[in-house]
């Protein structure tokens, strides 16, 4: 009785992620955060932004002490948003290629650049939405609330991994996946519906860890 009041207690923050564009958002104990080195092994292979950015591997921390990271904490609130991006199954095929295939035609192209540039627009949406999230829950007492999001950072063209310092410090998040949460069974654990392969509107995740 006594866990089910102190999760009842960060329902402001669900209601302020519907409220703020999330298309679902749960609160689940911080132990229901599934976090596994074979998802940063994907990071490093087959990925092109790994490196690329600082919210990406190999400048975040290891699954290893993600999980330590996580266990010190009570509880998390998972949220989906859906993109307004939207590719029909022509172009879903050709979304990865239609850039740098010569053979692709130009209404395909056209189509597929203008998917990513939405989901681009999107996912910058989302980061604002859970940083202010990870905001209102610092305003309400819960000072080591942080939040994550699905995907490689997209606030600039350039990342500045040379000198490792962020230009964007106050708004740029780590990738969940980089640090190992497995984005799919973590959903589950929440009651959280994951789409994939998208059949038209592509979905984007979030974290946000609470104590």
């Amino acid at each position: 009785m006594q866990s089910q009041s102190n999760a009842e207690k960060f329902q402001f923050l669900v209601k302020l992620a519907l409220d703020n564009g999330a298309s679902d958002a749960k609160i689940i104990p911080a132990s229901k955060v599934v976090v596994e080195d074979r998802v940063v092994l994907k990071c490093k292979v087959g990925c092109n932004n790994y490196g690329k950015t600082l919210a990406c591997p190999p400048y975040t921390p290891s699954a290893e002490e993600f999980r330590k990271i996580v266990s010190e904490y009570s509880y998390a609130m998972f949220m989906k948003f859906t993109s307004k991006a939207q590719a029909d199954p022509e172009v879903y095929k050709k979304l990865t290629v239609a850039e740098t295939d010569p053979t692709v035609p130009k209404e395909i192209k056209e189509k597929a650049a203008k998917f990513w540039q939405d989901w681009k627009d999107d996912k910058r949406k989302m980061l604002q939405s859970v940083v202010d999230l990870e905001k209102a829950a610092m305003n309400k007492g819960y000072s080591l609330a942080i939040a994550f999001v699905s995907g490689h950072c997209q606030l600039c063209e350039k990342c500045n991994t040379e000198t490792r310092i962020c230009v964007h410090p106050n708004l740029a998040r780590w990738s969940e996946d980089a640090v190992g949460v497995n984005v799919k069974k973590t959903a589950t654990n929440a009651g959280i519906a994951v789409s994939f392969p998208f059949a038209k509107n592509p979905e984007s995740f979030a974290l946000l860890l609470i104590d």
